[in-house]
């Protein structure tokens, strides 16, 4: 009797509709197919051999694999039985809204890409996909899938794309206002479209300018900011639960986390210092 070739597939979500993601690790022979969006992946283990839109590729671990719209493709493993790897894929409309203009729809320009910035970001992007799904962080997680994304999509625009240099621009740029926001609510957040449409910039400009501005993206500045208040509560004497409740965070250990990165120390160890 054949045995069925391995496949192994999970389906997961996002924060936004027109976003979703798949994880294969599998050893069928792909048919020739397109979808309707766009799709960015990383080869995670062994290697593939494939048709594209821009002829016949291989890709290898490492690699970074990419299908527009409607693009014919298909895809088999190479060099062995099988091939793990994982996409986000995103409606033409998410990818619109990233871009901030009214253009002609972008492509991608190769199928499969060699680039360690863009590589990184996206694994970030799937780490914080995870745990928003999880539901361990709070809701600033949110933010910080939506800073992922923003980011990967423009990296890919800036680099691997038909898209022309976008117009330099001056409107907006009042970082001030954006940063008091993020401060105004630690419990509820804006999303990184909100701050985009108070200064009247891209998603991927207000991401840039806030960071060349404070050092840090928007979601790390609100993380820091949630460990400042707490330090001041547990100064003042509240219990390490109710401070973390009170700044924001989703329970004692995520504020633990967040304390000791910012500051080297624990909040008990900081409670026992301010006693």
């Amino acid at each position: 009797m054949q045995v069925p070739p391995v496949h192994r597939c999970q389906v997961f979500g996002s924060p936004w509709e027109g976003v979703y993601g798949t994880s294969i690790d599998s050893a069928l022979h792909y048919g020739r197919h397109w979808h309707a969006t766009y799709g960015l992946g990383l080869l995670e283990q062994g290697a593939q051999s494939s048709a594209s839109g821009r002829g016949k590729v291989d890709a290898y671990a490492g690699d970074l694999i990419t299908t527009n719209p409607g693009e014919v493709h298909d895809g088999q493993p190479l060099g062995g039985p099988s091939r793990r790897w994982r996409m986000v894929y995103l409606d033409p409309g998410v990818m619109e809204g990233i871009r901030g203009d009214a253009g002609p729809e972008v492509e991608f320009t190769r199928p499969v890409l060699k680039d360690a910035r863009l590589r990184h970001t996206l694994q970030r992007l799937f780490v914080r996909l995870d745990a928003w799904h999880a539901d361990k962080e709070g809701s600033a997680e949110e933010l910080a899938c939506e800073e992922s994304l923003v980011e990967v999509c423009g990296l890919l625009l800036e680099a691997h794309s038909t898209r022309p240099p976008p117009p330099s621009s001056t409107a907006g740029g009042d970082m001030r206002r954006l940063r008091e926001r993020l401060a105004d609510d630690l419990h509820e957040p804006p999303k990184l479209s909100d701050l985009a449409a108070m200064a009247g910039l891209s998603r991927y400009q207000v991401l840039r300018r806030f960071e060349k501005a404070y050092g840090v993206p928007p979601h790390a500045w609100l993380l820091l900011q949630r460990a400042e208040r707490a330090r001041g509560l547990i100064r003042r004497g509240t219990g390490l639960a109710d401070a973390a409740a009170a700044s924001g965070f989703a329970d004692q250990s995520h504020m633990t986390r967040i304390f000791a990165r910012h500051f080297g120390f624990t909040p008990g160890a900081w409670q026992r210092a301010c006693r």
